[in-house]
């Protein structure tokens, strides 16, 4: 049966699936979805995306979940493991991608590790390995998925459970949903503080409480002014604990990876310092993107966690500079660390950063045209648009903004 045939095929399975679910007649289907009841089935095997709309009220579901069924249905070639391999050797293999930064492989080795899996605590252990490829390439709502299906797995270990709690936590706060990214994140850090790990591996797992905990803390202190200053407060204190603990990981499990992460911390806690007073704005930006100019020639051999690290310094220095500098100064600074994050967005595939880049470039050009009162043009290349188009599919609390970009942006040759 060749894709067309079997995209048919999943279109009938769905057209059944809405007259039982709905308790419709075929007549009552059609008028739905817009169709002569004797040509409910589209000929080809690629429905025009009114129909697809369509088809997605009448189910009740996401119109990329109607996608996802027709073009690839149950089938995933990338799930299917090799002969002969199993759980233990398909870890192996994705801790040597995760090393590599190979995010897209550590995705689809996962959902492998996951067909061969044979109990629960196997089966949620793939799910964690394959929410931090999509962590990795910041495709968070997909860790949210995953986070999601291994919590609602069954019965599995208070080990996994907590894992999988905090890689919840991790993805509502990526995704912008900060109040129960900080109330998931609190449960966590309180179940610690009652029942401290008894082996050094599992204080990962608190030094990962507090790092997410810690960065929640830092955007809601520009999210809820009246609670400014506890914010302020709290991030400084977990960012705090989280690099003292991934310092003392580090030497202990012999691991340079988590200094890695500690370094985003520490750069986090630039901004923490900034915005409560302790630290210049303009020698801060300027720390960090001496930095960063200190690395760019070492990104390309850098493990991932130290790439991500400066990827995540460039938008933080972005963000002082929007917040606390002015004039030339400002726009020469954010333009640098918006130029540095792209960069190490595209070596880690990262949408999460290309989010940020984005809302932020939009924001200073309105500050531009404000400042100035001219009609300025933003402009932007076919390979933006197309970046910024998928940006939008990614996260839903950039969409208002992509649409204001996409309606108003000049679209120009491609940037040498």
């Amino acid at each position: 049966m060749d894709m067309a045939e079997q995209r048919k095929e999943r279109l009938e399975n769905l057209l059944h699936l809405a007259r039982i679910a709905r308790g419709m007649s075929r007549a009552q289907l059609a008028r739905s979805l817009g169709r002569d009841p004797t040509k409910l089935l589209p000929e080809s095997g690629n429905p025009k995306l009114d129909y697809v709309v369509a088809l997605a009220e009448v189910l009740e579901w996401p119109v990329g979940d109607v996608v996802e069924a027709v073009w690839h249905g149950g089938a995933n070639p990338a799930s299917t493991p090799a002969p002969g391999a199993t759980f233990d050797s398909i870890r192996e293999q994705i801790a040597e991608a995760v090393q590599k930064a190979q995010y897209h492989r550590v995705v689809s080795l996962s959902k492998q590790m996951f067909e061969v899996a044979k109990t629960n605590d196997e089966r949620a252990h793939a799910l964690i390995r394959e929410a931090a490829g999509w962590d990795g390439l910041g495709r968070y709502a997909r860790t949210l998925e995953c986070a999601r299906n291994g919590l609602q797995l069954g019965p599995i270990s208070l080990r996994l459970r907590l894992v999988m709690q905090a890689t919840l936590a991790n993805a509502q706060y990526t995704l912008w949903d900060l109040t129960p990214a900080l109330g998931t994140a609190e449960v966590l850090a309180r179940w610690y503080e009652q029942n401290p790990p008894t082996k050094s591996f599992d204080w990962k797992r608190v030094a990962y409480v507090h790092y997410i905990r810690g960065h929640t803390h830092r955007r809601l202190m520009a999210m809820e002014p009246e609670n400014r200053n506890w914010h302020l407060a709290r991030a400084a204190e977990d960012l705090g604990k989280a690099i003292e603990l991934y310092e003392k990981l580090a030497v202990e499990l012999d691991d340079d990876s988590l200094r890695g992460i500690a370094n985003t911390c520490r750069m986090g806690l630039i901004e923490i310092d900034v915005e409560a007073g302790r630290r210049d704005a303009a020698e801060a930006t300027d720390f960090i993107l001496a930095k960063l100019g200190e690395i760019a020639p070492k990104l390309a051999t850098m493990p991932g966690d130290w790439i991500e690290s400066y990827g995540w310094a460039s938008i933080f220095g972005s963000e002082i500079a929007a917040r606390d500098l002015q004039g030339r100064d400002r726009q020469h600074k954010m333009v640098a660390f918006m130029n540095h994050a792209l960069v190490v967005a595209d070596r880690l595939d990262n949408w999460s950063m290309r989010e940020r880049v984005f809302t932020m470039q939009f924001g200073m050009h309105l500050s531009a045209v404000e400042a100035t009162g001219l009609d300025l043009d933003y402009t932007i290349d076919e390979r933006e648009r197309s970046m910024i188009t998928a940006t939008m599919g990614r996260f839903p609390c950039f969409r208002s903004t992509g649409w204001k970009i996409l309606e108003t942006a000049k679209v120009v040759a491609g940037r040498s």
